[in-house]
């Protein structure tokens, strides 16, 4: 095997931001770390990269491990490489970010390493530079989320608008005007209204809807508007 004379190596490693929606709050899974250095504190979910795996390979295989999920929303965020961000050993770590629904995934969550869902304000202390990389994944979502319906991938199947406005107002850690959201959030077409309504929050109730896939692909534009220019720019 040809190798390159003279070189240090490396390890690299991949670390899983996974954010989640339970239908009444943004969060953001962790886990505690099983080995040294900083064993039993609060982690992303993350795993070194073999000799025979991609970078995509290896975090798919992490949140597999961890969640039992597969073809989910994922999306590589940025590579860390300060020499000294791992103590053990020199380590780049490439950060990916994924989205999932708490409520259709929780019972799959892996119990051998202690994983849990806190809000984003009232997270725990994190190792390295672990903080670090969930502000970064926090303000590219928010970015992301003004332009595209791409929290959606957080909704379960059937949802209403006020859940839609609470996770959106949960990333953007804002209000919005209900019925300016209402409306803006039903032009962009491609919500399907459900003759059902949820009923558990007001006696009046709350039509479901459901995501028109078509539209969804094709109409990523329509959500341009949907979050104030002065929000989505806070990153």
């Amino acid at each position: 095997m040809i190798r390159y004379a003279g070189q240090t190596r490396a390890l690299v490693a991949v670390d899983c931001i996974i954010f989640g929606f339970d239908g009444d709050n943004f969060k953001l899974l962790l886990i505690q770390r099983g080995f040294a250095p900083e064993k039993k504190k609060w982690s992303l979910m993350g795993g070194f990269v073999q000799v025979n795996e991609s970078l995509d390979q290896a975090a798919n295989r992490v949140l597999k491990q961890l969640t039992g999920l597969e073809n989910v929303f994922m999306e590589q965020l940025h590579a860390f490489g300060d020499p000294f961000r791992d103590p053990a050993e020199r380590t780049i770590a490439v950060a990916y970010v994924a989205l999932i629904d708490i409520q259709k995934y929780e019972q799959q969550l892996s119990q051998e390493f202690h994983a849990k869902w806190f809000l984003l304000n009232d997270m725990p202390q994190l190792i390295f530079d672990h903080e670090k990389m969930v502000q970064m994944a926090k303000n590219r979502l928010k970015y992301k989320a003004a332009m595209h319906p791409i929290l959606f991938e957080l909704l379960p199947e059937k949802f209403t608008v006020p859940q839609l406005q609470t996770l959106y107002e949960g990333l953007y850690e804002t209000e919005f005007d209900k019925r300016n959201f209402f409306r803006k959030v039903l032009s962009t077409g491609f919500l399907i209204k459900q003759d059902e309504k949820d009923k558990g929050n007001s006696r009046k109730g709350a039509f479901y809807y459901k995501i028109d896939k078509e539209q969804y692909n094709h109409k990523f534009e329509a959500f341009l508007n949907l979050i104030p220019k002065q929000e989505a720019m806070l990153i």
